[in-house]
């Protein structure tokens, strides 16, 4: 599995009530649907506002508590953001992670970085999960019977 944490910008503008506003939750909803219509792979999305705790360990926890560990070819990935902790996670299952290289994880995250850097949380979002459809069907091509096996909604 692979994990990466970063520390987040400031983000007081982000949210007042909501954690997104609904524009960008469906930016980043239509991300997820384009970037899995060449891939088997699944991709989902976790937002909090705070964690007490490891973040790669909470990560892993909502992981499974989304099922994305029951993924025909083990091969989902889960962005996971704590917005008032500045926590940034990205796990992949073990399907995936068999597969790629390390370097595969330093790209997502790193291109999620430059844009929350900017407190530009869902352009980078949108960012990570296109470059992970770009990359995963490479190794897990979108096939004829594949099903969308997770749903595309941010959980929060």
């Amino acid at each position: 599995m692979s994990i990466k944490m970063t520390s987040l910008p400031m983000l007081t503008n982000l949210f007042k009530k909501k954690l997104l506003s609904t524009a960008d939750e469906n930016r980043i909803i239509e991300a997820i649907k384009q970037a899995e219509l060449n891939t088997s792979g699944e991709i989902r999305v976790h937002i909090e506002k705070k964690l007490d705790g490891n973040p790669t360990e909470y990560a892993q926890q909502i992981f499974e508590k989304l099922n994305m560990h029951k993924t025909k070819e083990r091969n989902g990935i889960l962005f996971y953001v704590a917005l008032n902790s500045k926590q940034l996670a990205v796990w992949g299952d073990e399907g995936i992670h068999q597969k790629v290289t390390q370097q595969f994880w330093d790209d997502i995250f790193k291109i999620c970085k430059t844009h929350f850097e900017k407190n530009l949380i869902s352009n980078g979002l949108e960012a990570g999960i296109k470059l992970c459809g770009e990359q995963l069907k490479h190794y897990f091509p979108y096939q004829n019977d594949d099903k969308n096996e997770l749903p595309n909604q941010i959980s929060y």
